[in-house]
């Protein structure tokens, strides 16, 4: 008899063990749909061959839903800056998003949408596509950064590069 209570001990520790790691992941692993909110610094180029180009550091709000673990949609507002002749007065944008888990506190995305850009010497807008990256600090905080193709015209080209904070609810 005395020979089972080992066994016993090892199975009843085992199971009480698994138990507690299910308890803690299952508190971890989110409920979806999520919702997230975030504000990047966002570095934009305007590149136009027939007109007055320009650059400058903006700010980009953003927000969001994601769906499940990897598909999502994200919204964008950018103001923002003017150097030389070119002055950003905002960017609207809704755009598709596909993620990569690479870890559970890593992934990379890719965002496809639409954009209308207002610039003070007029308002266009089109077809935006981008990636990125991002990397949870807390359960509800990351940190990341993306590069975005906001206008790609056969004359000119709008892009911007952004580093910024989300935050998840």
């Amino acid at each position: 008899m005395k020979w089972l209570a080992i066994p016993t001990a090892l199975v009843v520790t085992t199971t009480f063990a698994a138990t507690a790691q299910a308890q803690q992941y299952q508190s971890q692993t989110p409920l979806y749909p999520e919702g997230y909110v975030g504000a990047d610094a966002m570095f934009w180029d305007l590149d136009d061959d027939n007109g007055p180009s320009g650059d400058d550091v903006g700010l980009r709000l953003r927000g969001g839903a994601q769906f499940n673990e990897y598909v999502g949609v994200e919204a964008h507002l950018g103001v923002g800056g003017s150097d030389g002749p070119v002055e950003l007065d905002h960017l609207v944008g809704v755009y598709a998003k596909g993620i990569l888990p690479i870890s559970p506190d890593f992934r990379l995305y890719g965002l496809a949408g639409v954009t209308e850009v207002d610039f003070d010497t007029g308002r266009e807008d089109g077809f935006s596509y981008g990636g990125g990256a991002e990397f949870d600090v807390t359960h509800n905080v990351s940190v990341g950064a993306d590069y975005m193709r906001y206008l790609d015209r056969s004359d000119h080209t709008f892009d911007a590069a952004s580093v910024g904070l989300r935050y998840r609810f």
